[in-house]
């Protein structure tokens, strides 16, 4: 059994301002059990980093809508993994096109998961890689 539940740190990087399914994601992770924080719309990467490490984050989420996730999660990732030494997952959702999947894991993006990804699909996932690292 698990000791501390797992602190996931869900956020809306860039100008996008659609947050349902991060909303929705969010809700169905807590229910699953988990510890979430969610930051809400229109960050920048710099703040979602610094929250991340306030939090004592296990896994950070970005969602992103706008198209420009080839840039904003990257960078996000950078500045988490410049301010600690901390095996943090890095799961992105949204309207991410198939094409920058692999991108996006070069980038550090452990998963992704578009539109209609079932609750129990995210959160199997999140349990199984940062469960692990408890």
């Amino acid at each position: 059994m698990q000791s501390k539940k797992i602190r996931v740190l869900i956020a809306k990087p860039g100008l996008d301002g659609h947050d349902r399914g991060a909303k929705v994601v969010a809700q169905g992770l807590r229910d699953a059990g988990m510890e979430v924080i969610y930051l809400g719309l229109r960050l920048t990467p710099e703040q979602i980093a610094e929250a991340a490490i306030q939090e004592d984050a296990d896994v950070v989420g970005l969602s992103c809508l706008s198209g420009a996730h080839l840039t904003l999660f990257p960078r996000t990732i950078k500045l988490v993994k410049e301010k600690t030494d901390k095996d943090i997952l890095f799961i992105g959702g949204g309207i991410i096109p198939e094409r920058d999947v692999a991108r996006l894991k070069e980038a550090g993006v452990d998963q992704t998961f578009g539109p209609g990804t079932p609750l129990p699909e995210i959160s199997k996932f999140i349990v199984a890689k940062a469960g692990s690292k408890k």
